[in-house]
């Protein structure tokens, strides 16, 4: 009997592994992630891989690949394995890929996710299994804003995209400030992110001394916007803000321009629509429009886009590669600072370890700028984002749109 017990226990222990009979004991509070000295470093995406919005996570896919590929697929001696789930644009789809993920704990941490909607779904699920994610485009300012300052942080989730704090705020002050314009009007989907964005710069555009003549909302999937349109040419505005996605800003942009009364108005959108299908799939309507959104620039950034042609091909279709790019940096360098060595030649990751290093984040230099990690996981600054305008060009397959406008400076820089 006692024989056939050892043995049972023996094969308890193989079936286990590394994690059993590793020469260190986690004390880490929310638990380790322990690997055998011959298992890779795991890390996982929960991008939008799928669907109109497919090109935020085709985006943020490449600079997470190229990240990895920087560090030619290793680290602590290593493999890098990169999982993945769709988690979609939507609350279901960030539940799912949250839910999936953390039921495998050999995951170290996550890049994701696109949405802020399914950042709010994934985020309780990720932080209650211990794990992280850092988001390279979620920007719904309440992610990274406390409970009880009314917003819904919880511990595990960092940023290395911009709050709509900042993009909100330069929105209007383009609108009120450059552009001279006196009433605005926006148009939002539901979406946390559409919604939370247009209601910064309402706000802001008010505070400075403009008049908000309207806010309103479409449906994901509307094709008419008549109806809207007509009710915003009731009172013309000097400016329409729409910080939607595609198809529905194609439809917005196309129809407003057949909409008696606002032919003339100044269209702008935002990041969600920074894609390059937005100017085809618009047409002439888009031609002389303006977007917000990530702006990166300087030789690193340079080599960087070199490389994606190389072996990616072709150039990003978004903004925020660079985002996810220093996403992923970003959590290598934490799991090999905190990474404990055994006698045996496993590791252990301490997940509040992990959580830890992260906050100490400062003045680190990414493609994106300088970044520093609030104790809410807001590691972005604001400074990569500027005003850009849609030519001809873009409708005619050019990408990325030229620059014109970006907080400090003094006038526009039309193409």
């Amino acid at each position: 009997m006692k024989k056939v017990l050892l043995l049972l226990l023996v094969l308890v222990i193989g079936a286990l592994g590394a994690t059993v009979i590793s020469a260190q004991d986690c004390t880490d509070e929310i638990g380790c992630v322990v690997l055998a000295s011959d298992e890779p470093i795991t890390i996982a995406y929960m991008l939008t891989v799928s669907g109109s919005t497919a090109f935020l996570g085709e985006d943020s896919l490449g600079g997470i690949q190229l990240a990895i590929m920087d560090r030619e697929g290793a680290l602590l001696d290593r493999e890098i394995e990169l999982v993945g789930e769709d988690s979609g644009c939507s609350a279901e789809g960030g539940q799912t890929a949250a839910q999936r993920i953390a039921s495998d704990d050999v995951i170290i941490g996550v890049i994701g996710t696109n949405c802020s909607s399914a950042s709010f779904s994934a985020l309780p699920i990720i932080s209650s299994a211990g794990m992280l994610m850092i988001s390279p485009s979620a920007t719904n300012p309440n992610l990274s804003i406390a409970e009880e300052d009314g917003g819904v942080y919880l511990p595990g989730f960092y940023r290395t995209a911009h709050s709509d704090l900042f993009q909100g705020a330069m929105a209007a002050q383009f609108v009120y400030e450059v552009l001279g314009a006196r009433t605005l009007a926006t148009v939002h989907d539901g979406s946390p992110y559409a919604d939370g964005l247009q209601g910064v710069a309402a706000e802001e555009f008010a505070a400075l001394g403009g008049e908000v003549t309207f806010q309103g909302a479409v449906n994901v999937g509307d094709t008419d916007m008549s109806a809207i349109l007509t009710e915003i040419a009731s009172n013309v505005p000097d400016v329409l803000y729409f910080p939607v996605f595609e198809p529905e800003s194609n439809f917005l942009a196309a129809q407003a321009r057949q909409t008696p009364g606002l032919e003339d108005v100044i269209l702008i959108t935002a990041d969600g629509s920074q894609v390059d299908s937005f100017p085809e799939n618009t047409g002439s309507a888009a031609v002389g429009m303006f977007l917000t959104g990530p702006a990166v620039t300087g030789e690193p950034y340079s080599a960087f886009l070199e490389l994606w042609a190389e072996e990616i091909g072709g150039t990003p279709p978004s903004g925020f590669h660079a985002h996810a790019y220093d996403a992923t940096n970003l959590l290598l360098d934490a799991i090999e600072a905190v990474a404990v060595e055994g006698d045996d030649g496993s590791i252990s990751i301490g997940r509040q370890a992990l959580r830890d290093q992260l906050f100490t984040i400062e003045g680190y230099q990414g493609l994106t700028g300088v970044l520093s990690c609030s104790e809410t996981g807001d590691c972005a600054t604001g400074e990569a984002l500027a005003v850009f305008t849609i030519t001809q060009a873009e409708v005619d397959g050019n990408w990325p749109p030229p620059l014109v406008w970006t907080l400090g400076m003094e006038e526009m820089m039309m193409p």
